[in-house]
């Protein structure tokens, strides 16, 4: 097996966690500092290992919460990660406090770098004009 092989486990196996809600397993795909640098939907702090915070505020906020890994693509240390994820909003989010009971199906595209096993990085897209709409929230506003 090579890296790029032990690099996309990491990856599936960072997904399954997060999807069953195993916050606990996390440490073991995820280096302690992590990056995300995603801030737009999370709201947590940017600082190293504030990912851990970040997922589990969306945890907290969709329940049940689905990520199908639909393609990766590995070279190096990094792996992209094209998804589908599905969620009903049924907590408090940051950018939505109350939760509307709606649920919602959009795909991203995760970036990952990996080094000595773990996730040192994290980048997304996804679509978030179709997350919005499908949940009911508003739009946020420029300053």
């Amino acid at each position: 097996m090579t890296v790029v092989d032990d690099n996309k486990k990491v990856v599936t196996g960072f997904f399954a966690a997060s999807s069953e809600r195993r916050l606990e397993d996390l440490p073991r795909f995820m280096a302690h500092d992590v990056v995300d640098h995603n801030k737009i939907i999370h709201g947590e702090p940017d600082e190293p290992g504030a990912a851990f915070e970040g997922l589990r505020q969306q945890l907290a906020a969709f329940d049940p919460l689905t990520v199908q890994v639909d393609e990766l693509i590995a070279e190096g240390d990094r792996v992209v990660a094209r998804v589908t994820q599905r969620g009903v909003h049924t907590g408090s989010h940051p950018r939505m406090p109350e939760p509307t009971g709606r649920s919602f199906e959009v795909e991203a595209i995760w970036i990952f770098t990996l080094a000595d096993g773990k996730i040192t990085s994290i980048r997304a897209v996804s679509d978030r004009l179709g997350l919005f709409l499908q949940l009911g929230w508003p739009w946020p506003q420029a300053d």
